[in-house]
């Protein structure tokens, strides 16, 4: 369905992001885990039950059940692609959203961005299944394309663009977020790929951005004064 594939932003951090490599170890870490569960490897029932203990649920949530699941979700995938797709994405634009927040605030801001996500989704229940298990970094990668989009509108993005024969192009990336974002609502609004909370995504990405412009903004211009000096 995408018709743009990022492949690296041209936008050097100034910092190591420890926290992004951190979050992207972990859930890959999650994953292997579960396949090597699920191919009978590790014989433990706690872990080869894993998705069913860690998931989120919002039939339990909005009864104020397993609401640590909100932040378990978080890190766990349902498939490789959607893993590997989840991580490149956080790979590429995490690490100078993190460069700006600080290494402790990004993580609160990742984690209060997937919450977000999260009851985004359940808002949306009025048309979907709340006993369908939600999984995946998908809600809180979004709020890191909000925070980028508002940090760095003029970067530029090496996207694959699949016109008629691939090509490779730098495209700012107020415009390839923005193209983005359309296609979540696009999606949400015409239930395509029934499976993925799309509203979730469309959820995330307005609390990444509104977090970057009342936190995120204030920061950046602090930190380029002090170079200045």
């Amino acid at each position: 369905m995408e018709l743009l594939f990022p492949l690296k932003d041209i936008n050097r951090a100034l910092t190591t992001p420890h926290v992004n490599r951190m979050l992207i170890l972990a859930n890959v870490i999650v994953f292997l885990v579960m396949l090597l569960s699920s191919y009978g490897l590790i014989d433990n029932s706690f872990v080869a039950d894993l998705e069913n203990n860690f998931a989120m649920y919002p039939y339990y949530v909005v009864r104020g059940e397993k609401l640590y699941t909100l932040f378990t979700s978080m890190f766990l995938h349902a498939g490789l692609f959607h893993l590997v797709g989840n991580m490149l994405y956080l790979y590429i634009f995490g690490d100078n959203v993190e460069d700006v927040f600080g290494h402790v605030s990004y993580l609160v801001f990742y984690l209060v961005c997937g919450l977000a996500a999260s009851f985004a989704f359940i808002m949306s229940l009025a048309s979907s299944s709340p006993t369908d298990a939600v999984v995946g970094a998908s809600g809180a990668i979004s709020g890191v394309l909000g925070a980028y989009v508002v940090l760095y509108p003029k970067a530029r993005i090496l996207t694959l663009v699949f016109y008629g024969w691939p090509i490779i192009v730098p495209i700012p990336a107020v415009f390839f977020l923005g193209f983005w974002f359309l296609m979540q609502w696009i999606y949400a609004f015409f239930d395509v790929g029934g499976s993925v909370a799309w509203w979730a995504h469309i959820g995330g990405f307005i609390a990444g951005i509104a977090m970057a412009l009342i936190l995120g903004l204030r920061r950046k211009k602090a930190r380029e004064s002090r170079l200045r000096l």
